[in-house]
C-alpha cells in the first residue's frame, strides 16, 4: 500500500503563495527541529484533497512592518482570535504562518467537535478542583460550543456539519462500568443528560461496532470538515481587516522596551502584543516561556474509499455522529458524508519513525477489529500529525508574565476542534486588555513545565506499553 507516499500533485495541492512550494516533510518533529519549515506543502490529507480552492491570503512577509498584534499560527485558534479581535475589539491582527494557512493540527485532525476541553473527564475535574470549579468549567465548555456554532453560523461556513451528538464506545466490560459512573456524575452534578446504550441498542440504532459492549451517548457533538471550517475562519478574518501571511516562520524573537521583534525570512514584524497559537507544532526555541511546556504527541489517521451499500448494511452504519472509544490510546472514527470511514489513533513516538508502515498497520488492524466487514477495504488517504498535550492534560489560554504582552492558547490534547474557537475568543479578550472573567484554572495559570522534560520521550514509550497492556489485557 503506497498511500502514505501519495504525491502532493495527486492530491491537487493549492500553490497560491509561491510558484514552487517546499516539499512536505513527513518526519518533522517539534522536539527536534528548530522550526516547522517555510512554505511547505500540506500533508496528504483527505481534507486537503476535498477542501476546494483556498481563500486568498496576503502573501509572505516581504519587508519590515509595525503592527498592533501579531498572531503566530494560522490554525483554528489563530484565525478565530483574529476574527474576534476585529469583530469585538476593533483590532486588526497580523497572522504569521510558517507554511500554508492551517498547515498544522487544523488540516490533519479528525474533525470531531465534542463537549470537551483537554483530556480530563468531568469526574476528574471534580477531583482536581472541587465541584464548584468543575461546574463553572462545564458551563465554560458549553459556552464554548455556542461560540463554535456561532462562528459557523455567522460566517455561513459550509463545513459539511454532521450533528447529532457523540458516541463514547465501551470497548470492554470494565470500561462500561466507568461510563455508567461518569454518566451518573454528568447527570447528577452537571445536569447534562446522557444516555447509556447496551450493545443491542447500539448495534440496532447506531452502528454495529464489533468490539463494543455498550456506549454512552451525549447530546453535544458535531463532525465537520476541518479545513473547510478553517477556510471559513480565514475568509471572515480577512473580511474584517486581518492580514494572513503564509511562508513567514518566526525564526527569532526579541523583546525591547515592550516591543516584540519577530524575525521572519522576509522582514522583522514589530508588534505591541503577540498571541501564540501554534498547537502541537510549537518549536522548543520559539520563546522561552514555551520551552518544555507542550508534549507533542503523534496521531495517525486514515480515510477509506466510500463504503458500499453492502458494507454499510453489514456494519449497520446508521449514525453520522462522531465516535470515540474508551481506550487510553483511544480510537476516534466516524462515517463521512460521502460514506467513507475516517479513523485515527495514536502513532509513533518520534517524527523520524512516523513513516514506519507498522503504525498505519496498527490503525488498519483496529479498523478490522471494529468493523470486520471492512477487511481489505482500500485506504485512499493516510497521514499523521502532532497533537498538543499539556503536562497536566488541560489547556491554557493565558498570559504567562503580566509584565509582557505575550499570550498563548495551547494544550487542547486532541479536543481542540470545538474549544479552539472559544480559546481564540478568550485570547482576543486578553490581548485587548480585558482583566475580568479569567478566574478558571485554564485561564489564571500558565502551562506547567515538567521536571524530567529531557526524558519525556522515554517516559512516553514506557507509558504507551503500560496503556496498551491496561487497555487490551488487564
Amino acid at each position: 500500500m503506497d498511500i502514505a507516499n501519495k504525491t502532493q500533485a495527486e492530491l491537487r495541492q493549492p500553490q497560491q503563495t509561491q510558484k514552487v512550494l517546499d516539499r512536505y516533510d513527513p518526519s518533522y518533529d517539534p522536539l527536534v527541529a528548530p522550526s516547522p519549515g517555510r512554505g511547505q506543502q500540506y500533508a496528504p490529507t483527505y481534507w486537503v484533497a476535498t477542501a476546494g480552492t483556498p481563500p486568498e491570503d496576503d502573501g509572505p512577509v516581504t519587508a519590515d512592518m509595525d503592527v498592533d498584534v501579531a498572531i503566530i499560527g494560522s490554525g483554528f485558534t489563530g484565525l478565530s482570535c483574529a476574527v474576534f479581535l476585529a469583530k469585538e475589539h476593533g483590532i486588526k491582527a497580523t497572522v504569521l504562518e510558517a507554511n500554508q494557512v492551517s498547515w498544522g493540527c487544523t488540516s490533519r485532525n479528525g474533525g470531531q467537535a465534542q463537549n470537551a476541553s483537554g483530556r480530563l473527564s468531568r469526574s476528574q475535574w471534580i477531583q482536581r478542583w472541587g465541584l464548584d470549579t468543575a461546574r463553572r468549567m462545564h458551563e465554560e465548555v458549553r459556552e464554548g460550543f455556542d461560540t463554535f456554532k456561532g462562528l459557523i453560523r455567522d460566517g455561513n461556513i459550509d463545513c459539511n456539519p454532521q450533528d447529532g451528538g457523540h458516541l463514547y464506545i465501551a470497548h470492554r466490560d470494565k470500561a462500561m462500568h466507568k461510563l455508567e459512573a461518569e454518566a451518573r456524575v454528568l447527570r447528577e452534578q452537571f445536569g447534562y443528560q446522557t444516555e447509556l446504550l447496551d450493545k443491542a441498542t447500539l448495534s440496532r440504532n447506531y452502528v454495529n461496532e464489533a468490539e463494543a459492549v455498550g456506549a454512552m451517548h451525549e447530546p453535544d457533538g458535531i463532525g465537520v470538515h476541518p479545513l473547510k471550517l478553517a477556510q471559513g475562519y480565514h475568509r471572515m478574518a480577512r473580511e474584517l481587516g486581518a492580514t494572513i501571511h503564509p511562508s513567514s516562520p518566526v525564526l527569532g524573537w526579541e523583546t525591547r522596551n515592550g516591543v516584540h521583534y519577530l524575525q521572519t525570512p522576509g522582514g522583522v514584524v514589530r508588534a505591541r502584543a503577540v498571541g501564540v497559537a501554534t498547537g502541537g507544532y510549537t518549536s522548543q526555541g520559539l520563546h522561552q516561556s514555551l520551552r518544555s511546556k507542550i508534549m507533542p504527541i503523534l496521531s495517525n489517521s486514515l480515510v477509506t474509499r466510500p463504503m458500499t451499500e453492502q458494507e454499510l448494511a453489514e456494519c449497520n452504519f446508521i449514525t453520522n455522529e462522531v465516535i470515540t472509544d474508551t481506550r487510553t490510546l483511544r480510537y476516534y472514527y466516524r462515517k463521512l458524508p460521502d460514506n467513507r470511514l475516517q479513523i485515527g489513533s495514536r502513532s509513533s513516538i518520534t517524527g523520524a519513525d512516523a513513516h514506519n508502515p507498522k503504525h498505519l498497520q496498527v490503525l488498519i488492524d483496529g479498523m478490522h477489529r471494529k468493523f470486520p466487514a471492512l477487511k481489505g477495504i482500500k485506504v485512499d488517504y493516510s497521514w499523521w500529525g502532532w497533537v498538543d498535550v499539556s503536562h497536566d492534560m488541560m489547556p491554557r489560554i493565558a498570559q504567562p508574565d503580566e509584565r509582557e504582552q505575550i499570550f498563548y492558547a495551547l494544550g487542547y490534547g486532541g479536543n481542540g476542534v470545538m474549544f479552539s474557537a472559544h480559546a481564540g475568543r478568550r485570547m482576543a479578550q486578553r490581548i485587548a486588555g480585558i482583566k475580568q472573567g479569567f478566574e478558571l484554572p485554564i485561564y489564571n495559570s500558565p502551562l506547567p513545565g515538567h521536571l524530567f522534560a529531557p526524558f519525556r520521550r522515554l517516559g512516553q514509550r514506557m507509558l504507551y506499553h503500560w496503556y496498551h497492556l491496561r487497555d487490551e489485557h488487564l
